[in-house]
C-alpha cells in the first residue's frame, strides 16, 4: 500500500472536534479511519448523530470507515494499526472534563495515559509519518502570566486532566527522541460551536436559557476564557497535520525552549487570543438566542482557573494561521444550530 493510499486515523472521531476534523479531511478527498468507543460520559446519541453526518457525506462510502474501539485495549489497537497502517494520526480521543477528573481519576489514567501509550506504540511500529495530538490550555494550570505562551513552563497543573495532558506531551517528546516519530501537540482553548459538547458551558447555558432555567455562574462570573470557534480549531489542526514537526535547529540544551526540541516534536496553542469575561459571554449568548438568562451565582470550583488567554504567535509563524472568528459571529452560528437540534439526541 503506497503512502498516499493509507488512511488518516482520527481517534475520538465521534467527538466534537474529531467529527469536525474528519468532515474537513473528507471534504478534501482524504481517506479517513475513525475510532471512538462512544462512551457514556455524555449521551452517545449525540456522538452517533455526528457519525451519521459523516457517513452521509458525498464519497464517504468509499473514503470513511468507523471502528468502535477502546484505546485501552492494547491488543486491539496494535491489530488495528497493523491492519490499516495509517500514514498519519490525529489523536483527539481522551476522557474529557476538568471537574469530572476530580471524582473519577481512574478514567483519566486509563484513557489519557494508557490509551495514549497504545497510540504511540501503533505509530512507532507502523511507520506513521506524523502524529498530531490534542493537549489542552489546562496544562498552564496555576500560571497567571497572561497570555499563555508555549515557552512558559507548565509545572503547576490544578486538575488530573491537566496533568495527563502534560504527561502526553512528555510521552510524545520521548517517542520523537527514541523512535524518530514526528509529533505535534496542540493546546486547545475553550472550544465552542455547532455540534459541541453538552457538558461544556456554551451548551449548558444555551439549553438552560431556552428552557427558562437558571444557569450556574461560577466565581461570580469573574472568569475569563479564550473562547475559540470550532472552525478555527479545525483549520489549525489540519494545517499542522500538513506540516510535520521537525527538530528546531536553534534549540539550545543549555537554555531549552519548552515549545520546541532537538527532535521532531512541537507544541502550539490554538486559541482566539481574545479572552472574554464570562458575564460578557453570557450577554452575547442571550442576544443570539433572543432570551435572558436567569443567573445563579456560585463560588469557584475545584480544578478551575480564573483566566486563560492564548499567545498564538508560534502557530502563526509555523503554519501562517491564527484563529480570528469573533465571539458574536461564532455564538450567532451556535445559537442558530442549538435552536434547531433535537435534544432527544443529546
Amino acid at each position: 500500500m503506497s503512502s498516499v493510499d493509507r488512511p488518516i486515523l482520527i481517534t475520538g472521531a465521534a467527538g466534537f472536534i474529531g467529527a469536525a476534523v474528519a468532515e474537513r479531511l473528507l471534504q478534501r478527498g482524504e481517506r479517513v479511519l475513525g475510532l471512538d468507543n462512544l462512551n457514556p460520559y455524555y449521551s452517545p446519541a449525540l456522538k452517533r448523530a455526528r457519525l451519521e453526518r459523516l457517513k452521509a457525506m458525498q464519497g464517504a462510502d468509499e473514503r470513511f470507515a468507523f471502528v468502535p474501539m477502546d484505546l485501552e485495549d492494547g491488543a486491539a489497537m496494535a491489530a488495528l494499526f497493523a491492519r490499516e497502517r495509517p500514514r498519519a494520526v490525529v489523536h483527539l480521543a481522551a476522557q474529557a472534563g476538568v471537574r469530572y477528573s476530580i471524582e473519577n481519576p481512574a478514567a483519566y489514567i486509563q484513557s489519557n495515559l494508557v490509551g495514549f501509550g497504545h497510540v504511540l506504540e501503533g505509530c512507532r511500529h507502523q511507520g506513521v509519518e506524523h502524529l498530531v495530538y490534542a493537549s489542552s490550555s489546562s496544562v498552564y494550570g496555576g500560571n497567571r502570566n497572561l497570555p499563555f505562551s508555549e515557552q512558559q513552563p507548565v509545572n503547576h497543573p490544578v486538575s488530573l486532566y491537566a496533568a495527563t495532558k502534560k504527561a502526553n506531551e512528555l510521552m510524545a517528546h520521548t517517542y520523537s527522541h527514541l523512535y524518530g516519530l514526528p509529533a505535534t501537540g496542540l493546546r486547545f482553548f475553550t472550544v465552542y460551536g455547532p455540534w459541541g459538547r453538552p457538558d461544556m458551558a456554551p451548551m449548558l447555558f444555551a439549553r438552560a436559557i431556552l428552557a427558562g432555567e437558571p444557569i450556574r455562574v461560577f466565581n461570580g462570573g469573574q472568569m475569563r476564557r479564550d473562547f475559540t470557534y470550532i472552525d478555527d480549531i479545525v483549520e489549525g489542526v489540519v494545517r499542522c497535520l500538513d506540516k510535520p514537526a521537525t527538530a528546531d535547529p536553534a534549540f539550545d540544551p543549555l537554555a531549552p525552549n519548552p515549545a520546541t526540541a532537538a527532535v521532531a516534536h512541537r507544541l502550539f496553542n490554538i486559541g482566539n487570543a481574545q479572552p472574554v469575561e464570562l458575564l460578557r459571554f453570557i450577554e452575547v449568548l442571550e442576544q443570539a438566542l433572543g432570551r435572558d438568562a436567569v443567573k445563579q451565582f456560585e463560588p469557584m470550583q475545584p480544578g478551575d482557573v480564573v483566566a486563560t488567554a492564548a499567545d498564538t504567535s508560534a502557530l502563526e509563524a509555523w503554519v501562517g494561521f491564527r484563529p480570528s472568528t469573533p465571539l458574536e459571529q461564532g455564538l450567532e452560528r451556535f445559537a442558530a444550530w442549538v435552536q434547531t437540534y433535537s435534544f432527544s439526541c443529546s
